[in-house]
């Protein structure tokens, strides 16, 4: 079986709503995922994700708009009809057949003959690493082996579109990162076009070539990783994108490096940044903000927000405080283990400019 598939094609989403009766679960998205590409649908629970990928599935019909694979309207078209293979939450493996049983099934349901299927399933099995596991019955694989059968039952139909929903969700922290990597891999060497739905932030983060927020039905921003993580447009994205903390500032205006910025007693300039002086609203990240010893007050003249120590602990890797200060409390990431911090210790706050932002309501 081939390494890259030439199928990869476009999904657009034109203006798209669907709605149960008043309840509108998706509201006039639009959108386009480019062949070969992985973009992620993500968003809290009840936000229209999960329906979204359904409507590209097929199992869910648009109230209104246009749907588009490979610049074909698919709008009004069943699953059946779509070339589309879609990776559940559950699994949904038959427990009373065996992986190449499980593998080989949409094959088999299509005609293909029984030995042609055989010999596409086992290069699939070869290629999500389940070699030698083929006469194994589900109950006898872990976690991490019985989701890559369901990947390999997908990719072994040869669909134009690959879509997840909630693939990683039953396995545990170690588990969800290996597999992840190999879902990546999987998709970047066939060259699949494939969309993704998680409410993890990491996960999107670390599969993604782009990301779809979502909120309330429609779309809050769309971007590259890096895009949404450095430059949200508003405070839920910056929330939603990793963590943030969310404070009251000043804009005071600009010097040629930048946008010059108050927060608190502290003041810092966000270089390339531009906006009208006056109140506003910043995202701070936990690892920008880097916590040192007061010495006895001496900080406040250094610079710095000056703050208090409320919560500390340790998680091998890395230290996180909760730290108390004049603009509220901020949750603080410092990698720095060998100089923890006491509960009631009076700190100084220095802000790197590269994980503050200026955001929207």
């Amino acid at each position: 079986m081939s390494q890259r598939t030439d199928k990869a094609a476009s999904v657009v989403f034109d203006s798209v709503t669907k709605a149960y009766g008043s309840v509108v679960a998706v509201d006039r998205i639009s959108f386009t995922v480019e062949p070969g590409t992985l973009v992620t649908l993500l968003g809290p629970s009840g936000c229209g994700k999960t329906t979204t990928l359904r409507l590209i599935a097929g199992l869910e019909m648009a109230t209104s708009g246009r749907i588009l694979i490979a610049d074909r309207d698919v709008t009004l078209q069943p699953a059946t009809a779509r070339d589309v293979s879609m990776v559940f939450q559950s699994y949904a493996l038959f427990p009373h057949m065996t992986v190449a049983e499980n593998v080989g099934y949409g094959l088999r349901v299509s005609g293909i003959r029984r030995a042609d299927a055989a010999e596409r399933g086992k290069a699939i099995l070869e290629l999500v690493g389940l070699s030698g596991l083929d006469r194994r019955m589900p109950s006898e694989l872990s976690g991490g082996q019985q989701q890559r059968v369901a990947v390999a039952r997908a990719l072994v139909l040869e669909p134009q579109v690959l879509l997840f929903d909630e693939p990683l969700s039953n396995l545990d922290a170690k588990l969800r990162r290996r597999v992840r990597e190999d879902i990546r891999d999987i998709q970047r060497s066939l060259g699949l076009t494939s969309v993704y739905v998680t409410h993890d932030q990491e996960e999107a983060l670390a599969v993604s070539d782009r990301i779809i927020v979502m909120r309330n039905a429609t779309i809050a921003q769309e971007g590259g990783p890096s895009d949404l993580y450095e430059a949200p447009v508003d405070a839920f994205v910056a929330d939603f994108i990793g963590d943030a903390n969310i404070v009251p500032g000043e804009i005071v205006g600009t010097n040629a490096r930048g946008l010059r910025v108050r927060i608190g007693g502290h003041e810092l300039t966000l270089a390339g940044r531009s906006g009208a002086p006056g109140l506003a609203r910043v995202a701070i990240r936990p690892e920008a903000v880097r916590p040192r010893p007061a010495a006895g007050g001496g900080g406040a003249r250094r610079g710095g927000l000056i703050g208090t120590v409320a919560k500390a602990s340790y998680l091998g890797s890395h230290l996180e405080y909760t730290i108390d200060t004049e603009v509220g409390p901020l949750f603080v990431v410092e990698p720095r283990i060998d100089a923890a911090l006491e509960v009631g210790t009076s700190v100084r706050l220095e802000l790197a400019p590269r994980g503050v932002m200026i955001v929207g309501e």
